[in-house]
């Protein structure tokens, strides 16, 4: 008989964490595709000795795990619907994208960070609302040849949920005469498939109810004030704080249901996609030179932020939060990880790479040894 499976030194790296300040709160999911192996929490919810001590279902902000699971799953299904192709030029879709360099982008090379743009600008400070995002974004001298390399870009993951509303837009207004459907909206869109997913909080924008079970993010001098349950990506607060790059809060729970999705979209039923569609997003590609990117998720590396231990074909991604996902179809398993470890700053980054590394390492070592 196998033994059983308790995670017992995955746990406490977890609490090495907490203890050395990496972050105040952390939750952590452990499943397959049919059932959830491990849940636990550990720390608070701040620094604070009065803080509230972090729950299973507190709820963190997933940062950039907003481009795998709202982004990336809205963009499949907008293929599936062939309302979205991903050989679509860009400028098909955004008339402000223009120029002989720009020319040749694609859906595909933006999925893949592989578009020319840089990495991040700070527009907050300028901008606000998608007309002038998309105008500025749009008309930004490119930083590479499209296609040369791949540099992980905020700003092509902004382009493309205008693109999938846009596509859903358009097709809402063709069945109802001119008509704009409200539901096409990004936000709404993903609404539905996070209903379709789970119970759990996994939202942008939540509701002030839901405040005391938080994970506080930064003490923001922009805003003035210490973030809780709004967004911390600045950006995307600018932009109504749902945006395609970040927005998204939830919990463990939450984002373990959609990793189930994943698994069961992958390997069995086509849950968030056709299964072919998602095999798609899921392969590396490599026609870029150097690049360990998917289409929207990143794949697994021995130097990735899933450790040395999950199979070649894991994909994953992490929020810049203290947040990561990752994937193992092929071992057919999910390891969720959520932190706050931008409390009550930013400038804490380095710890939480080697934190991320071997607790995924314990998960998937101790895993490995019950199969034996």
């Amino acid at each position: 008989m196998a033994p059983e499976l308790k995670f017992e030194a995955a746990e406490a790296i977890l609490l090495e964490g907490a203890q050395a300040a990496v972050y105040p709160a952390a939750t952590a999911e452990v499943g397959r595709r049919d059932r959830v192996l491990w849940r636990t929490a550990v720390g608070r919810l701040t620094h604070a000795d009065d803080a509230a001590d972090t729950a299973t279902d507190s709820i963190f902000d997933l940062a950039s795990l907003t481009k795998v699971i709202a982004t990336t799953t809205l963009a499949m299904r907008a293929i599936d619907d062939g309302i979205l192709g991903l050989d679509d030029r860009v400028a098909e879709w955004l008339p402000e994208w223009r120029g002989s360099d720009r020319e040749p982008v694609t859906i595909r090379d933006l999925l893949s960070h592989a578009s020319g743009l840089t990495a991040y600008l700070p527009f907050f400070r300028d901008y606000t609302g998608r007309a002038e995002f998309q105008d500025a974004i749009c008309t930004l001298p490119l930083e590479y040849e499209p296609r040369s390399k791949s540099i992980y870009s905020d700003l092509g993951f902004i382009l493309l949920a205008f693109i999938i509303e846009d596509a859903r837009a358009r097709k809402a207004e063709a069945a109802a005469s001119g008509a704009f459907d409200p539901a096409a909206s990004f936000a709404a869109q993903f609404r539905r498939i996070a209903s379709l997913v789970t119970e759990q909080p996994l939202c942008f924008n939540p509701p002030r109810t839901l405040r005391h079970r938080m994970a506080p993010t930064e003490h923001d001098p922009w805003r003035g004030r210490t973030l809780v349950g709004e967004v911390h990506d600045e950006n995307a607060w600018a932009l109504g704080g749902a945006a395609g790059h970040a927005g998204l809060l939830g919990t463990a729970a939450a984002v373990g249901s959609f990793a189930r999705a994943v698994l069961h979209t992958l390997t069995k039923s086509p849950v968030l996609a056709q299964r072919e569609t998602m095999r798609t997003f899921a392969e590396r590609r490599t026609d870029i030179p150097g690049s360990s990117r998917a289409l929207g998720w990143d794949t697994m590396l021995p130097t990735s932020s899933c450790g040395t231990l999950m199979s070649p074909t894991a994909i994953g991604h992490t929020g810049f939060t203290g947040t990561s996902l990752w994937i193992d179809w092929e071992r057919d398993l999910y390891v969720v990880l959520l932190t706050n470890r931008v409390h009550p700053t930013r400038e804490n980054e380095q710890p939480i790479r080697q934190i991320r590394r071997r607790f995924h390492d314990a998960v998937v070592a101790e895993i490995a040894n019950c199969e034996l």
